[in-house]
């Protein structure tokens, strides 16, 4: 399986479970004095841990080699549509958020919201 390039602006990689080599998608906007980072699971072309188990490592991670205050970042998770008659394989954007004292939370996003947030999805069609 072969993901649109559409998804993400870069391949990152990053230190999964166990220091295991692993790599994502990933896609920085900064709007309005806020940075949103989008990490896209890559499925079979990620040798390792998938962006949902990795987490709040992988953000971490993320911030480091980009510069980037996790405090003021939107982290946005991206499973992309694999054309696939397995649902989970159907498009998802979910806004997670990282807490010391609670697991993660996930809200799935719309596609109107994702659009509101980060500007058009990579489906949707072009502005006129």
């Amino acid at each position: 399986m072969n993901l649109s390039e559409n998804y993400y602006d870069e391949v990152f990689s990053f230190n999964g479970h166990w220091e295991i080599p692993s790599r994502c998608g990933l896609r920085i906007i900064r709007r309005s004095g806020r940075s949103y980072v989008m990490v896209t699971e890559l499925y079979l072309d990620n040798p390792g841990t998938s962006v949902t188990a990795a987490g709040e490592s992988l953000l971490m991670q993320i911030c480091r080699a980009k510069g980037l205050d996790p405090h003021e970042v939107i982290y946005i998770e991206c499973n992309p549509d694999m054309n696939s008659k397995l649902s989970f394989y159907d498009e998802a954007y979910f806004r997670v958020t990282f807490s010391r004292d609670h697991p993660p939370s996930y809200r799935q996003l719309s596609l109107e919201e994702v659009a509101e947030l980060l500007g058009p999805t990579p489906l949707s069609p072009p502005a006129l």
